[in-house]
């Protein structure tokens, strides 16, 4: 299986780390550099020598709880990092669910979409349908201002994959290849812990049509509820989730701590690999 991500070709016979490059002043996980550039390419370099094998730039945060940020912020944030980071060896991921981002981001670099929203905002579709750009569609119950008031599902594995299945479609009809897409069950996302531990237990089954998965469960809330500590000390729960959701399915796991998670992803392949 092959990702299409730009002129990047990503064979999935392993899986991915995706190191998070966050430029936001917010952060829920205290690794935000909105307020200096430099500093977060300098950031994103070092998880590429870490052994990232893409990258994903978010300039919006996207916490519980957090305000939309004004497109010029988010502009203002994303593109100085974007060129500083031009010719580097990974394909550069940008997480946004505004078509204008989208569309500045394409033409400054980036060789993927991530987009909490699925590409459900008027203009997403658009905005990616006619590039090479490999494209990642997310779960979420509600909106981050809202998403964890109360979350409420009947079969919160059967609804995630509808709702993803609902939206392959869409991006498919729209002349997006199903070689560029990706999928992700948002574990956080208009979730309690227990609905995060349902998918996390049946992740495959998240999956339309044997999409490559995309797990990003790096040091959220839910590994605070299973162990109480803070956010700063959930280094361990986090590669243990990661490696959980390899079992699981996942062909890319979104991580903050590369180095860490790619030592584990090897013990794991070395034990595993016939």
């Amino acid at each position: 299986m092959i990702l299409r991500c730009g002129s990047f070709s990503l064979p999935l016979t392993r899986p991915l780390i995706m190191g998070i490059v966050n430029l936001t002043p917010d952060s829920f996980s205290g690794d935000g550099l909105a307020s200096s550039s430099r500093k977060a390419i300098e950031q994103a370099w070092r998880q590429i020598e870490d052994g990232a094998d893409l990258l994903d730039v978010g300039a919006e945060s996207s916490r519980p709880g957090a305000l939309p940020t004004p497109l010029d912020e988010e502009l203002r944030r994303l593109l100085p990092v974007l060129e500083g980071l031009a010719g580097c060896p990974v394909p550069l991921s940008v997480d946004t669910y505004k078509p204008e981002v989208m569309c500045s981001a394409l033409a400054n670099g980036a060789s993927m979409i991530n987009d909490i929203f699925a590409l459900r905002m008027p203009g997403a579709l658009e905005a990616v349908a006619d590039s090479p750009c490999a494209v990642c569609l997310m779960h979420m119950l509600g909106e981050p201002l809202h998403m964890q008031k109360g979350p409420q599902y009947r079969d919160v594995v059967g609804e995630v994959r509808a709702f993803l299945t609902a939206r392959v479609a869409a991006a498919r009809s729209a002349g997006i290849a199903g070689e560029r897409l990706v999928v992700d069950p948002g574990f956080g996302f208009g979730k309690t812990l227990e609905h995060n531990l349902e998918l996390l237990r049946h992740l495959s089954a998240v999956s339309p049509n044997g999409l490559p998965l995309l797990a990003g469960i790096s040091r959220k809330s839910m590994l605070g509820a299973i162990t109480s500590r803070p956010v700063e000390h959930r280094l361990a729960a986090s590669v243990a989730a990661a490696l959980l959701a390899v079992q699981g399915g996942a062909r890319i796991v979104r991580v903050h701590d590369v180095a860490a998670t790619r030592d584990a992803l090897a013990v794991l392949t070395a034990v595993t690999d016939d």
